[in-house]
């Protein structure tokens, strides 16, 4: 039988590590907000010291869980957070709604169906289905690829404040390439992003592989924040139009997600 180990006081209201209990205050703040914030208003929000608050923020950007925005003085979540993020997609409930979804979508267009979550300035793909007698992608559960390159990526990055955006794409180092083609700098970015918003669906034409390509729809959680991405990947032409689809299935799964 193990012991019961806890402190006496472990009931207690009050945290028994203040500095932890902040950072994680913050951090579940900035999750929560659509958009970066000013260090003063964390500090008024969380009732916690100006000076603490700065403190915590200097530790948190060392580590990747935050980014500071120094022309707009505000504070957003870092590429470590999405880290976090993904590392709880990639388990549970996300991939286990996603994955009869998924099964479906490529049943119903033909072709090979994904989905996928952001992690920093990649795609991490969780949930793969593979066509019946269609060639095999790089995109299998594990992967990972550049978000700008694909059309998953896009759909996610379209969602984000674009603030975020410029935090994960500060200049054309932040930039790499696979085939050539793509964007490889901010404003090309913001361009390809614009598109995205102004349509409701992410594209990509022989950017990550020759000859294929690929069209996305973004998921969104209870806070409006984009989770994941549903994508449909083909060779050529499409042996039906899978457009309608792939919205519906991205819809239902955020529908399912709550």
């Amino acid at each position: 039988m193990i012991p019961d180990v806890r402190p006496a006081d472990a009931d207690d209201v009050h945290p028994q590590v203040p500095a932890a209990d902040q950072t994680l205050r913050i951090l579940r703040h900035l999750a929560r907000r659509p958009a970066p914030i000013a260090a003063s208003a964390l500090a008024r929000d969380l009732d916690i010291p100006r000076s603490t608050v700065y403190h915590l923020l200097a530790t948190l950007e060392q580590h990747g869980f935050v980014v500071h925005l120094e022309q707009d003085r505000r504070w957003g979540l870092g590429t470590s957070a999405f880290e976090l993020a993904g590392g709880y997609a990639r388990q549970e409930p996300l991939a286990r709604l996603g994955r009869p979804l998924i099964a479906a979508l490529a049943d119903q267009v033909g072709e090979s169906a994904h989905l996928a979550v952001m992690s920093g300035r990649d795609v991490l793909y969780i949930v793969e289905e593979r066509a019946a007698r269609r060639p095999a992608l790089v995109t299998d559960v594990g992967v990972r690829l550049p978000a700008h390159l694909t059309a998953t990526g896009r759909a996610m990055l379209a969602a984000l404040p674009r603030s975020q955006v410029r935090a994960l794409y500060p200049d054309a180092a932040a930039f790499t390439d696979r085939t050539g083609a793509g964007p490889s700098r901010p404003g090309e970015l913001r361009e390809v992003l614009r598109m995205v918003r102004e349509t409701g669906l992410a594209t990509e034409d022989g950017e990550v592989t020759p000859g294929f390509r690929s069209i996305a729809a973004v998921v969104r959680d209870h806070a409006d924040w984009p989770t994941a991405a549903v994508a449909v990947t083909w060779e050529g032409e499409p042996r039906s139009d899978p457009t309608d689809a792939v919205l519906a299935a991205a819809r239902t799964l955020q529908r399912r997600l709550g």
